[in-house]
């Protein structure tokens, strides 16, 4: 018999390092009385980065939207900016804050992630860049944009806040396009409790980007460009630094936890779980997502939702509503034609993943998932 959860089961739940090395970290910090300008475990957070990724193109944030949001600035883009509805507000917002106005373009219908013809059938005069979303941590159609980018001469960005530790074809994901955005905030599977990072191909933008994170200020008289305050501190470079050394073993775990639910949901009428990664990319296995068809599967999205609820299960429709259907935005778009995302946005449902969650966890999840079909299939026959 199934019985709900003793405890919360949330669709995220933070890594943290063994407190004891936290602590030696701390006391380091005690040491050298320098919370954040640029301390010495950024630093080394910097260069360990620099190692992983590839390159020393690279500058920290004291969280991803900032450094979304600088990125833009730093890159001069202005005008119109192709981007996918499907998407975390942070993106959109960014463009906002800039003096940007975003252009939706519809979604691949498995990956969903920003579809090219959909991307190229949106580009104008007015068009200054292309921003893509790397959705869950699924790479976009790599090749497909950076063709349109060369070919209409627009810079091409990436939103890889899901993405860390994504690869495709031994090369990291923070390579392709002319900047990467990277979030490290504590819902990830790797993070700095807050942060961000920004990967880009041009190493003269370093100067820029250092500038913009810390007011302008070249030395203590000279102020070069009006910037903000959106440096990482030392205690967020030290989780980051530490979880560098687990990263490893927490995909793999979240990679067991992915192809558990794949084999207790995949055979599921209604319900539609994303291609596996394909052999040449490397997962984070950021998130699991799943589309619920209500015909087939005999209850909606949301039904199935309240369900695992009353099992204390805490799963997440996202991303819904669409980016232009927000309060703040829907007035502004008007009725923007975008059938793929909207229709993936009313039947998505992610799955808690996290490296702590049991197997056993996942395997009654799936067993109460199960048993709502088959009370549902009961009912119809």
């Amino acid at each position: 018999m199934l019985v709900p959860f003793a405890e919360p089961i949330y669709v995220t739940r933070p890594f943290l390092p063994p407190l004891a090395d936290y602590a030696a970290g701390l006391e380091e910090i005690w040491r050298n009385v320098r919370l954040t300008n640029d301390g010495p475990i950024l630093r080394r957070f910097e260069s360990k980065l620099a190692r992983s990724l590839g390159t020393e193109n690279l500058a920290l944030f004291t969280n991803g939207t900032l450094a979304l949001h600088l990125a833009l600035r730093g890159l001069g883009i202005r005008g119109e900016v192709i981007t996918t509805p499907f998407t975390f507000a942070a993106t959109t917002h960014a463009l906002v804050w800039n003096g940007n106005q975003p252009v939706f373009a519809d979604i691949e219908p498995t990956t969903y992630t920003l579809d090219p013809s959909a991307v190229e059938a949106a580009i104008t005069p007015r068009t200054g860049a292309i921003l893509a979303v790397h959705v869950y941590g699924y790479p976009c159609r790599l090749e497909a944009l950076a063709d349109l980018a060369r070919r209409y001469r627009l810079p091409l960005i990436y939103d890889a806040a899901h993405a860390f530790g994504v690869s495709v074809e031994g090369r990291p994901i923070g390579q392709f396009g002319d900047l990467s955005m990277f979030s490290f905030h504590a819902t990830k599977p790797f993070h700095s409790i807050e942060g961000g990072l920004l990967v880009f191909g041009d190493g003269k933008q370093r100067r820029t980007f250092d500038l913009l994170r810390n007011f302008g200020l070249a030395n203590e008289t000279d102020v070069l460009l009006p910037g903000t305050n959106a440096k990482m501190n030392e205690f967020q470079a030290l989780m980051g630094l530490q979880l560098l050394d687990h990263l490893d073993g927490i995909r793999e775990r979240r990679r067991q936890i992915d192809a558990l639910y794949r084999d207790q949901l995949g055979n599921l009428p209604g319900l539609r779980i994303p291609p596996a990664p394909s052999v040449h990319v490397t997962s984070n296995y950021s998130y699991f997502p799943v589309e619920i068809e209500p015909t087939e599967f005999g209850a909606s999205r949301d039904q199935l939702c309240e369900f695992l609820k009353g099992y204390n299960v805490f799963a997440r429709r996202y991303f819904y509503p669409l980016v232009p259907d927000f309060a703040c935005y829907r007035d502004q778009f008007g009725a923007v034609p975008l059938p793929n995302a909207r229709r993936v946005a009313s039947q998505i449902l992610t799955l808690p993943i996290y490296d702590s969650l049991a197997l056993e966890d996942v395997a009654r999840i799936c067993a109460v998932i199960r048993s709502l079909e088959r009370l549902d299939r009961s009912k119809r026959v």
